[in-house]
């Protein structure tokens, strides 16, 4: 089958499109054949090693001290399962399916066998497509950027009549936000730079404002939750924005606490037309050193969408 790889730390480049074998799956997996996945900010910080400070001796331990221990990036996929183990009972071949890798990656490639059940997000969680999306929709964030402003906004205690603001709100966590916001019943303001205001007014904001051409501060004192989710926001600056009472929250980890329900009702909210994906752009896998060079440069609307081609 074929596959990126890379097996140093480093630019774009170091992303090659290869020939490798065709895993198996063991009898509690699902062998996917993958139509779609993404090129995820995730991917970008794992393959430059651009990770916080913070994390960067616990990510070189679990990534690989001298070169990547998982030679194959891509955390979101959207494909179809062509074969089962002998254990499997939740799915059956012919399967429209979509799901995240998780810190396991590997969904660059035609082929990726993951378990049938897993409690565990880090080990990635794999559920039936939704309906209405088609597979480059279906891989576009619902179960990256979806979970995570989920389960932030959860931590903000979002409640009906909040205001929020949502900083970064054009991007994969920020598109998410604005509209699981807006279900919880709160009073949006996203915060995004000029070329995006249209866009995220579309996803149902009340207000938009342009960062670049604004000065926040004339808004403090307003927000029941200021909620950054691009890291980009100073806790200073996003504090003096909150009403008494009000929280400031960053996107966070919540590896433990996410389940399988929570991934369900996301896909819930998706057939019922409260949740859509928003794709800024589309590359073959062939295209993935482009893409990559595009998501770096931080300026995407939403996610930027791999489709992998299966030829006979």
């Amino acid at each position: 089958m074929k596959a990126v790889v890379y097996e140093k730390y480093g630019p774009p480049e170091v992303l090659q499109l290869k020939e490798i074998e065709k895993p198996v799956p063991k009898d509690n997996e699902v062998l996917i054949k993958i139509y779609a996945t993404t090129c995820h900010i995730g991917d970008v910080r794992v393959r430059s090693f651009d990770v916080p400070l913070l994390y960067k001796i616990p990510f070189r331990i679990y990534l690989g001290i001298i070169k990547p221990k998982r030679p194959i990036l891509g955390m979101e996929l959207a494909g179809e399962i062509e074969s089962i183990g002998k254990d499997v009972k939740k799915f059956k071949v012919g399967d429209k399916v979509f799901g995240t890798t998780g810190f396991t990656f590997g969904a660059y490639a035609q082929y990726r066998c993951m378990a049938e059940n897993s409690d565990k997000i880090k080990n990635g969680m794999v559920l039936l497509k939704p309906v209405n999306m088609n597979y480059e929709e279906a891989a576009a964030g619902v179960t990256t950027g979806g979970i995570t402003a989920l389960m932030d906004l959860r931590k903000g205690k979002i409640q009906k009549g909040h205001k929020i603001m949502v900083y970064g709100a054009s991007g994969s966590v920020g598109t998410y936000a604005v509209q699981l916001a807006k279900y919880f019943g709160a009073e949006v303001t996203g915060v995004c730079s000029t070329a995006k205001i249209e866009m995220v007014k579309s996803l149902g904001a009340d207000k938009v404002i342009d960062y670049t051409q604004e000065d926040l501060s004339k808004y403090g004192k307003d927000y029941d939750i200021v909620y950054d989710t691009v890291y980009k926001l100073p806790s200073s600056k996003g504090k003096k924005l909150l009403a008494e009472n009000g929280v400031y929250i960053t996107t966070g980890t919540h590896g433990k606490n996410i389940s399988i329900k929570d991934f369900e009702f996301l896909k819930e909210l998706v057939e019922a037309g409260k949740l859509k994906a928003v794709i800024d752009r589309v590359y073959r896998l062939e295209q993935i050193v482009e893409a990559h060079r595009y998501v770096e440069k931080r300026h995407k609307k939403g996610h930027v969408v791999i489709t992998i081609e299966h030829k006979n």
